[in-house]
C-alpha cells in the first residue's frame, strides 16, 4: 500500500510486479543516460567558441545520430515486448475468481466452489475502526492463498470499471458485456490494497479493493466455513 513520502513503486507482492519494477528501472537508466548526454552536448554548444564557415553537411554524424536512437529504442522495446507476453500468460490456474464491477462496489464469485459469492463495499467513515484505512478498507475482502496461480475473470454490470492492485502488477478493465481475464500469483501473506482506476461516475473514488493473501491451509478452512454457512 502506498504511504506518505512513497516516491517510488510499491513493494512487489508477485513475480509480475517484480518484472514490471525491473523494466521500470531499466528504462529509467536508459532515459538518465540520454538526458546526461544531451545535456552535456547542449552545454558544450552554448559555451564553446568553435566556428566553421564552410561546414555544410556531415554525413557521418548524421548516420550516427540516426542509428544510435534506433539502437536505444531496441533496448527498450525488446524487454517491453517480453513483459507484455509474460503479463498475458495464464499458467495452469488453481483457482478462478469472477469479479463484477458495479456503481460503486465490487461483487466476487468463487466459481470453483458451491455458492460462494459476496459484495464488497467501502467501509463508511462513521463505521471505521482504529485499524481501518479511510477510503481503502472494505467490509468483505477477497481471500486468496499465496504461492497459488489465480485466474481473475472481470466484467461490469453498468459502466466501465478497472480492477487494479498495484503491488500485484494487475490492472484490467471491467467492461459491460465483455469478460476479460488476467492471472497473478501472490508471493507472501498480507493485505494488498487497490482501487478502481477507471473514472466510472460520481463515487468512483469510493470503490476500493482489498485482497487478503493467506496460507493455503487457512484458505481451505475459510472455503469450508463459507460453503457450510
Amino acid at each position: 500500500m502506498a504511504t506518505w513520502k512513497t516516491l517510488l513503486l510499491q513493494d512487489s507482492s508477485s513475480p509480475l510486479m517484480e518484472q514490471l519494477a525491473f523494466f521500470h528501472d531499466h528504462t529509467l537508466m536508459v532515459l538518465t543516460i540520454i538526458t546526461i548526454l544531451v545535456g552535456q552536448l547542449m552545454l558544450s554548444l552554448f559555451f564553446n567558441k568553435f566556428t566553421h564557415r564552410y561546414l555544410l553537411e556531415g554525413q557521418l554524424i548524421e548516420v550516427i545520430w540516426t542509428i544510435l536512437p534506433a539502437i536505444t529504442l531496441i533496448f527498450i522495446a525488446l524487454p517491453s515486448l517480453r513483459l507484455i507476453y509474460i503479463l498475458d500468460e495464464t499458467n495452469n490456474p488453481l483457482l478462478t475468481i469472477k469479479t463484477i464491477g458495479h456503481q460503486w462496489y465490487w461483487s466476487y464469485e468463487y466459481s470453483d466452489f458451491k455458492n460462494i459469492e459476496f459484495d464488497s463495499y467501502m467501509i463508511p467513515a462513521n463505521e471505521m475502526k482504529s485499524w481501518n484505512f479511510r477510503a481503502l478498507d472494505v467490509d468483505n475482502r477477497i481471500i486468496i492463498p499465496f504461492k497459488t496461480q489465480i485466474r481473475m475473470l472481470v466484467t461490469a454490470a453498468d459502466v466501465i470499471h478497472s480492477w487494479t492492485i498495484p503491488s500485484l502488477g494487475t490492472k484490467i478493465d471491467a467492461t459491460p458485456g465483455r469478460l476479460n481475464q488476467t492471472s497473478f500469483l501472490s508471493n507472501r501473506p498480507g493485505l494488498l490494497y487497490g482501487q478502481c482506476s477507471e473514472i466510472c461516475g460520481a463515487n468512483h473514488s469510493f470503490m476500493p479493493i482489498v485482497v487478503e493473501s493467506i496460507s493455503p491451509g487457512f484458505f481451505i478452512k475459510w472455503i469450508t466455513k463459507m460453503t457450510q454457512s
